[in-house]
């Protein structure tokens, strides 16, 4: 099926976009910035904002901004290397983005985040609210990831998901990932037009990492699997392409690969527990659980079989069934050690359990989002 009336609907009436830049796209051959791409990119974002879209931008490249003044030829292993090249290469990329939205009459405002600040509540609220006030005072907000203190416990792993999770937090219509390729391709190495199901649409990923950056096609399915799932539309497309962004918003067909949004739409609460927090912990529960949790109850203990992990009262858990299917995440009433007191009991043992009163559900269903594959 075609994706036009989604371009035509969706894309053309978007309020509020949020668009990744690779490193790939923002450097030439020679390893450098390309500045006059830079500026050919801030020209077509102009027109957006023009048109009255909030737009946010995730751009990458401080690290292979940094090899280039550096005179690096690839990007350093060691992660205090790493951290040390970004906090150069970053100040050279915000100047360059400075001077090209300038042109315009716009300014840029810097963000660096790490994972963690996503994984709270309030911090994840205040990333929407910070990005807002910026958007509000006539600037662009430019995300990237804070290499110069991440290291692998509070990284992305790659801008893809800095962008999904940025797009969930703000609710934006619209994921727009730029790489080098023309989107998504099958076996034969063709464009697909349109994704409706991403599960299928994994065994197509014929697309390697580059020497400069860190994603690839796994991580952009998996960043466009986390805006759909929350229903919005996310899009891969060529950042080369001429007029790429005002080709696309204007509802050009054949521009990229388009991902169909689940026909749900989660509000903010939703996407932080079922999307954007990473699970403190695991439960597995048996069948019967597992029925009533999609059929929209609660959990009870009575259905739990096992759990990994040590998580307190309050921290979001992920729930599995017998055959290790995710089925929902959510916020739990009790920690790991009295969870695994009461598990397979009934509610009406858990004060005699505990020595205290004690909440019938494990997770109550207001605090609980099911997986959109069930």
């Amino acid at each position: 099926m075609p994706s036009t009336p989604i371009r035509q609907s969706v894309l053309v009436n978007a309020k509020r976009v949020v668009v990744k830049m690779g490193t790939q796209i923002l450097t030439g051959s020679d390893g450098q910035l390309d500045t006059a791409f830079i500026r050919q990119m801030a020209g077509q974002m102009a027109k957006l904002v023009e048109r009255g879209i909030e737009l946010t931008v995730v751009s990458s490249g401080a690290i292979g901004a940094g090899c280039a003044e550096l005179g690096l030829k690839k990007r350093p292993r060691d992660v205090a290397d790493q951290q040390a090249v970004a906090a150069v290469g970053q100040r050279r990329l915000m100047t360059h983005l400075h001077d090209a939205f300038g042109q315009h009459n716009l300014k840029v405002a810097q963000v660096l985040l790490t994972r963690t600040d996503f994984d709270d509540r309030t911090r994840f609220l205040n990333i929407r609210n910070c990005i807002g006030r910026i958007q509000a005072f006539g600037c662009i907000p430019i995300l990237n990831e804070n290499d110069t203190v991440a290291v692998d416990e509070i990284r992305f792993g790659d801008n893809d998901m800095l962008a999904a999770l940025t797009c969930n937090a703000l609710r934006a219509d619209v994921m727009v990932l730029l790489s080098v390729i023309d989107g998504l391709l099958d076996d034969k190495g063709q464009r697909i037009d349109r994704v409706d199901d991403l599960a299928q649409a994994v065994g197509f990923d014929r697309q390697d990492k580059s020497k400069l950056g860190t994603g690839g096609m796994t991580t952009k399915l998996e960043a466009a699997r986390l805006v759909t799932e929350a229903g919005e539309v996310a899009v891969i497309a060529n950042g080369r392409m001429p007029n790429v962004l005002t080709r696309l918003f204007s509802g050009e067909a054949g521009v990229g690969t388009l991902f169909v949004p689940a026909m749900r739409k989660l509000d903010s609460r939703q996407r932080w527990i079922g999307l954007t927090a990473r699970p403190a912990g695991t439960i597995t529960i048996d069948d019967g659980a597992a029925a009533a949790v999609i059929k929209g109850k609660s959990l009870l203990a009575s259905g739990i079989t096992e759990l990994t992990g040590r998580f307190d009262r309050g921290e979001i858990v992920l729930l599995r069934d017998q055959r290790g299917r995710e089925i929902a995440r959510g916020l739990i009433n009790y920690g790991s050690e009295e969870t695994r007191m009461i598990m397979g009991k009934k509610s009406t043992q858990f004060e005699k359990i505990l020595g205290r009163q004690a909440f019938a559900e494990v997770i109550h269903r207001d605090n609980m989002v099911k997986t959109a594959a069930v």
